[in-house]
């Protein structure tokens, strides 16, 4: 089977237009191999859509690959025999051979998915083919002759012979065997004549003839008239298992040039084959059991009309800079030139030279650190008088990087490339000469700052350096050291916390031997940040930093910006706002995993003044409820109020010594449940809160309802005194804690790991791999703000009711007195009035000085170092839960009526534990 290159493009099957000194790769790749197309694949076909089909003999299917897919994306049964043949027009019909068994070649529609008889014949058809009249051709091998038959002829026994006269002969107007076949565009006949060893073209109408290729051949070249379309045939020659084709000078091989085999440059037994839209060739290599793909060589149709465009000379000095070309000990001395084609199209770059010189070329960009990225083609010569030769087609639109180094290491001399091509070529200079200008030596040590590298190593000692430039330019700066040193580049700034924030370049020592090496391009009035660490945890030693750039540098120390705000590890941290909590007093005080006996004075002393306040609180709420539980105690509302408080006082109480065991217990026990801490979290601060607060309004409460006795006076309802106040203390509760909403929304456990410690190997992975939680409230600006306002709503309202409530009490009382008794003056009854309920005005006041250590305490950043004031806060913390244990001292012991109340009620308890 042959295909002649004619140009057309309303075809199905592909015709790429070649020169006549076209080549194709020697070495074929296997498409396919017996798996896939069986154990004899002879029909395939490549459509202009690159679309491939193949015959499966053995199978009896058609299998299909779409354009650039590696494994067959469809495949299609049907009742066919043994194919031969094969032929997909252009709207995706296919045409395939059933003649041997069945007398028929079929079609398989693309819009029906069936498959239909389209012509009847008494043998196999060789080859199928179908032209741009609809008229479908079938080479009959056994009959020695090719039918044809119109698809448009609804008659299906109108098969007409179109070649060959049935019997087999030499005769130009016989055949003998054929088998490929192929139309034009003219009607003219191509026939594969197998066993006469020749190519027979019978033109359109002529039943004679004329041997285009073979040993009768008068012309081995065949110039076809058709204008602008350069012509030439391709013929498979199946006996020396090789494809052919036409040239200016005769016939020449293609592939398959070395003889019977099964190498990748060898055929056995080809078939047929056919072209793809990039003029990549397709072959079934029968006996060898798989196609064959060749890949087609356009660079040698180009080279053709290659002319010199450039001729670059430079030289190699142990001034140049290094790398390691292959990432191994040796290293080189090397030269970047960027290339720049105004033309796309094949360049030859020839490299010679006193040197061994050795060629690389990259896409776009080059990177010493890694020579094996954006790499092209690289070559050596091997002492051949061109030391390198690269071949390699370029683009107009796009930047090359030339490398020129050396075969051996350290290999110093005088080079040249001469480039030619297509069009002008642009060469220019990229690398710099080492210009050292700065050399800096420090040392890690322990007391370093560490950090956690990329997020992924964890206490890596670092020093952070400001780089200090006074031209811009391309600078390297690279390191001399012991400690498997890792360089980074920053901008701007450098947030230990987010080691990728402002990041600008990395490296590891990789391809250099374990040294960075950093390559960029500074800018003057910009701040860079150069930050020295290690590969490993916790690795010290000395280390030099060495630049070279185009002017004068300098480093200087730089401290990043910490802020004790922060607490977390790993990457993942979290800055704390406004309000310290009991976790931020004593965290850095407990020891985890330690007994309380083995924790230190200060944890063991607060432990024990919580359990005496708590027994305190007890006794204070104890003695209240037994004043207020007396009826006589609850005749108005105030007793109720009071009564009331006592309970939420000794719950305030509780909840305190709750809240601080489960800090001290959690922090000590890092085991503790998650699911425990986030509940512990969520609700143990928020129901505190809830009883503080309500126990400061419900003594505002208390002071109201007095005031209002004294502005009734003889009017006044104790009936509706005690409605009012039952509603009020069941509903307060809900009112507060409706204000307190925001923090169950806004409350969560912060949780963070740190990871083993590798350096030590005396400790498991459970002493060294550690947890911590913290809980926290992550509020927004207008949250914070709303928190801080309901922080002084709860601490001051109450304050300031009781503060007007005792003024009008005592000037109200003095005004009410100095009507009825006229003999003294307002003053006086003023006087009277404080000195008679001064404890009014003493107790708001007392409470909110108590009360005002929990608003400073909530006020100071989150960050603010406890440690060093431990006492400082820890005291304060523990005076604002005081006024939850005064209930009994403020109300029962200054009131006359109270504390008749109370003695009254301890004789009834006296009785009633004596019966």
């Amino acid at each position: 089977m042959f295909i002649l290159n004619n140009g057309t493009s309303a075809l199905s099957f592909n015709q790429p237009k070649f020169c006549s000194s076209a080549t194709w790769n020697f070495n074929g790749i296997t498409f396919a191999n017996v798996s896939t197309a069986g154990q004899d694949p002879r029909a395939i076909f490549v459509n202009t859509n690159n679309t491939i089909y193949v015959a499966n003999r053995e199978n009896n299917t058609v299998i299909i690959w779409q354009e650039e897919s590696i494994n067959p994306t469809k495949i299609i049964s049907g009742n066919f025999t043994s194919p031969n043949s094969l032929f997909v027009t252009s709207n995706g019909d296919i045409y395939i051979d059933d003649g041997e068994k069945n007398g028929r070649v079929q079609k398989w529609s693309v819009e029906t998915s069936t498959f239909v008889t389209v012509m009847n014949v008494n043998s196999s058809c060789s080859g199928l083919f179908v032209d741009i009249n609809d008229t479908l051709y079938c080479s009959m091998f056994q009959q020695h002759q090719i039918l044809k038959r119109s698809l448009n002829d609804p008659v299906m026994t109108s098969n007409r012979v179109t070649a060959g006269t049935g019997i087999k002969g030499i005769a130009s107007d016989q055949l003998g065997g054929p088998r490929g076949i192929f139309v034009d565009v003219n009607w003219n006949l191509y026939v594969a004549d197998y066993e006469n060893n020749r190519v027979q073209l019978f033109q359109s109408g002529d039943s004679d003839g004329m041997t285009v290729a073979g040993s009768t051949s008068l012309n081995p070249t065949i110039t076809l008239n058709r204008p602008n379309a350069e012509k030439y045939l391709f013929i498979l020659d199946t006996g020396n298992n090789r494809i052919v084709g036409s040239s200016l000078n005769g016939f020449r091989c293609l592939v398959g040039c070395n003889g019977e085999g099964s190498q990748s440059n060898q055929l056995n037994l080809p078939y047929s084959f056919s072209f793809d839209p990039s003029g990549n060739m397709y072959v079934t290599d029968s006996n060898n059991r798989r196609i064959q793909k060749f890949k087609y060589l356009k660079r040698d149709c180009d080279k053709t009309s290659s002319i010199l465009q450039k001729i670059y000379s430079s030289l190699l000095t142990n001034n140049n800079q290094i790398y390691y070309r292959d990432c191994q000990k040796e290293i080189f001395y090397y030269e970047s030139i960027q290339v720049q084609v105004i033309e796309s199209g094949y360049y030859t770059f020839r490299g010679s030279g006193e040197i061994d010189p050795y060629g690389s070329i990259y896409k776009t960009k080059f990177n010493p650190l890694d020579p094996s990225e954006n790499l092209l083609d690289q070559e050596y010569g091997h002492g051949s008088d061109i030391h390198f030769k690269l071949d390699i087609h370029l683009n107009g639109d796009m930047a090359y990087i030339l490398v020129v180094t050396t075969f051996e290491s350290k290999d110093t001399g005088e080079f040249s490339i001469v480039v030619s091509g297509k069009n002008k070529v642009i060469l220019e200079r990229l690398s710099t000469s080492v210009n050292i200008q700065f050399r800096y030596s420090s040392k890690l040590i322990d007391d370093s700052p560490t950090y956690y590298r990329d997020c992924q190593v964890p206490q890596c000692h670092y020093d952070a350096l400001q780089i200090h430039i006074n031209t811009t330019g391309l600078y390297v700066l690279w390191s001399e050291n012991n400690i498997n040193a890792y360089g980074y580049i920053y901008k701007n700034d450098f947030n230990p916390l987010k080691p990728s924030e402002n990041l600008l370049l990395s490296h590891d020592g990789k391809c250099n031997d374990g040294e960075f090496k950093l390559i960029i391009d500074l800018e003057i009035n910009t701040r860079y940040i150069l930050v020295v660490t290690t590969q490993d945890p916790k690795i010290i030693g000395n280390f030099s930093v060495v630049i070279s750039g185009p002017n004068n540098v300098s480093l200087s120390p730089f401290s990043p910006k910490e802020s004790s705000c922060v607490i977390g590890d790993r990457c993942n941290f979290y800055i704390k706002g406004i309000g310290l909590t009991l976790d931020d007093i004593l965290r850095d005080k407990l020891q985890s995993n330690t007994v309380l006996n083995n924790q230190s004075f200060s944890i063991k002393l607060s432990a024990g003044l919580t359990i005496i306040m708590f027994v305190a609180g007890l006794i204070n709420s104890i003695l209240s409820f037994i004043t207020f539980q007396h009826k006589d105690s609850q005749q108005v509302g105030c007793g109720m109020y009071l009564l009331a408080s006592s309970i939420t006082s000794l719950l305030a109480i509780s909840m305190f010594i709750i809240k601080f065991w489960f800090v001290v217990l959690t922090h000590i026990n890092v085991s503790t449940s998650l699911s425990v801490l986030r509940g512990g979290c969520a609700s143990i601060e928020p129901i505190l809160k809830l009883f503080l607060y309500l126990d400061g309004w419900l003594n505002a409460c208390v002071a109201v309802e007095r005031a209002l006795l004294i502005f009734k006076g003889v009017k006044f309802d104790k009936k509706k005194s005690r409605s009012i106040a039952r509603r009020t203390i069941l509903i307060l509760p809900f009112c507060i804690f409706g204000t307190l909403i925001h923090e169950l929304a806004f409350r969560r456990l912060f949780v963070y790991e740190t990871a083993p410690d590798t350096t030590n190997t005396n400790k498991t992975i459970e002493d060294t791999n550690n947890r911590y939680v913290s809980c926290i409230t992550h509020y927004s600006p207008s949250i914070q703000d709303y928190n801080t306002a309901v922080l002084f709503f709860h601490l001051v309202g109450p304050f300031i009711v009781n503060l007007c409530s005792a003024l009008f009490i005592i000037f109200g009382g003095a005004r009410q007195r100095s009507m009825a008794r006229t003999n003294k003056s307002l003053k006086e009854h003023i006087q009277e009035q404080f000195s008679e309920h001064k404890q009014l005005i003493i107790s708001p006041i007392l409470l909110l000085i108590l009360s005002i250590p929990r608003l400073i305490i909530s006020l100071l950043p989150g960050c603010a170092k406890t440690s060093k004031n431990l006492w400082l806060y820890l005291g304060a913390y523990f005076i604002s839960f005081t006024p939850s244990m005064l209930i009994f001292l403020i109300f029962v012991f200054p009131s006359k009526l109270y504390m008749k109340t109370f003695k009254q009620s301890l004789i009834r308890i006296r009785r009633r534990t004596a019966s």
